[in-house]
């Protein structure tokens, strides 16, 4: 098989791995999925993406599929998508590099380019998914702070109460974050969004190109994406994107105190996924995000 074949027949891709007609290696991945370097008889290498037990939730891989595509149709730097099946996603392979300040800019830009285009709705067209949680895409029209309340809050903090990694008196404080929501304004419209963008998915090319990894892309508010960069660390050289988002897309006033609100639902989600060990995280963020509110 070489890639103008794989192009050509893409549903063949699983029968080759199976019978070992393609040459696997395997490749750090998340704790979702399992990854895979695939080298084609051609040389070709892809990037490879498989559920790591048994078969994915129904629509996991085509939610991530049809991220990549609607990130691609603004423009943003992704993968080629080239293979996009119930059990399997293969992508171009990156080589990767050190991320610098000029690819920092450069992201910065796509970032504000991604956010200039407008979403129908909160949501998104397909069903989605957060790492290995459902995301509720259902088309919502907003405002935005009942919206993120409802659809990106409310579900993970229940289920983060569920599993035990909130406590009540965790939940409480949190349920006071969506109390404010309830009563807060904001007119942001929606706009195409990663959904997802923590840095680690970032992707730095060996050829200066930043790339998006690993979306859950959906209509949403645009400070969640900028916000979330600056989780876990940071992003490398996250003044310098931010400086060149700001160049073409400048922020409402008081977006920096707002980052522990927009932060907020991502850091559920890993207390609802992972557990305790984000609790702290997530009581921090809604600590901070009540003085914003």
């Amino acid at each position: 098989m070489d890639q103008a074949y794989l192009r050509a027949h893409p549903e063949h891709l699983p029968t080759f791995l199976t019978h070992q007609r393609i040459r696997e290696t395997p490749v750090g991945g998340g704790s979702v999925s399992t990854a895979s370097r695939l080298t084609l008889d051609d040389g070709t290498s892809l990037f490879a993406k498989t559920w790591s037990a048994g078969d994915p939730p129904p629509g996991f891989f085509e939610a991530e599929a049809s991220g990549l595509r609607w990130l691609a149709e603004a423009g943003i730097p992704t993968p080629e998508l080239l293979v996009a099946l119930p059990q399997i996603l293969a992508l171009e392979w990156i080589d990767t590099g050190p991320a610098t300040p000029q690819a920092a800019e450069r992201l910065g830009r796509a970032l504000a380019a991604l956010h200039d285009t407008p979403a129908d709705t909160f949501g998104a067209p397909w069903p989605g998914f957060i790492g290995p949680l459902p995301l509720d895409n259902t088309p919502h029209r907003g405002p935005w702070p009942a919206w993120f309340a409802e659809r990106r809050l409310l579900p993970y903090l229940k289920a983060s109460t569920d599993n035990g990694a909130l406590t009540p008196p965790d939940a409480v404080h949190v349920g006071r974050v969506l109390d404010r929501l309830a009563h807060a304004t904001d007119d942001e419209p929606p706009c195409r969004t990663h959904g997802d963008l923590w840095p680690g998915n970032i992707l730095w090319s060996d050829d200066g190109r930043p790339y998006l990894i690993d979306p859950a892309a959906h209509g949403a508010h645009r400070e969640t994406d900028l916000a979330n960069l600056h989780l876990f660390g940071g992003a490398p050289h996250l003044d310098s994107i931010l400086a060149a988002y700001q160049e073409v897309h400048p922020l409402a006033d008081g977006w920096r105190a707002r980052i522990p609100l927009h932060q907020l639902h991502l850091l559920l989600v890993h207390t609802a996924a992972f557990g305790a060990s984000y609790r702290t995280a997530v009581v921090t963020a809604a600590t901070n995000a009540l003085q914003a509110l």
